[in-house]
């Protein structure tokens, strides 16, 4: 388990951005981050991940303090993240990228299952170079897929999946995640405005002005959010209309 404990963090220029927040991820389950943009979801993905590290409070897995490990160090023990705005790979095709999060030859036909399940074709993307060719959505889709094809990988954070992805390619992408979350038992942590990711969560956690606002299951919290005043969430609708 997965446990943050009154956890901050400031901006190098010195800018609180989250506050104290304490929160235990629920084990082999789906839980979905959301509230206003600007809120701190983000910084706090990337404090999971260890991409940032905390000004203040403690990060425990399975009991263990984890609170300086960097983000290889806990890649190493089964923390993969997908980043909203991928790391393009000057030189590397799309097959190797994907060859080395599985860390094993890939078979031309998982590969194939890897890719369509982000909305790709493998024989016209797996011999593609991870560079500027590529446009943002595929980028995104192959990033995506390099994380589910992670072994290791038992917490799965992903930063806003939907953000340039078409309609078609975002529907493969919720029936994979809900294949994930009753078939594989890992834990998955997703930022996302997306409702139709929030109605496939078992828990939502609402985080706003760097705090954690309220936890609770879908059925308990996702009522709240559409019955309540939305105009501080991102009104994203449907996944062709991006951002706010």
């Amino acid at each position: 388990m997965l446990e943050l404990k009154d956890i901050y963090w400031n901006t190098p220029e010195g800018e609180a951005i989250v506050k104290g927040i304490s929160l235990s991820v629920p084990e082999g389950k789906l839980t979905v981050i959301t509230g206003p943009n600007g809120g701190g979801k983000t910084s706090l993905s990337k404090l999971i991940a260890g991409i940032y590290r905390p000004n203040g409070g403690q990060m425990l897995l399975d009991g263990q303090d984890i609170t300086e490990w960097d983000i290889t160090k806990r890649a190493q023990n089964g923390i993969a993240y997908a980043f909203q705005q991928p790391v393009r790979f000057k030189g590397l095709t799309v097959r190797d990228l994907l060859e080395l999060s599985a860390e094993e030859t890939i078979a031309a036909d998982k590969l194939c299952s890897m890719l369509g399940t982000v909305g790709l074709c493998a024989q016209d993307y797996m011999d593609r170079t991870m560079d500027s060719s590529l446009s943002g959505g595929e980028s995104k889709r192959i990033e995506i897929a390099t994380v589910l094809c992670r072994k290791n990988a038992e917490i799965m954070v992903f930063d806003e999946p939907e953000a340039g992805i078409d309609l078609w390619s975002f529907s493969n992408l919720i029936n994979a995640f809900e294949r994930l979350k009753t078939e594989s038992g890992r834990t998955l942590i997703i930022i996302s405005h997306q409702e139709r990711i929030m109605a496939i969560a078992d828990y939502i956690a609402v985080v706003a002005d760097g705090k954690l606002k309220s936890f609770g299951s879908r059925e308990e919290i996702l009522p709240q959010l559409l019955a309540g005043d939305r105009s501080s969430m991102c009104p994203v609708k449907t996944v062709e209309k991006e951002g706010c």
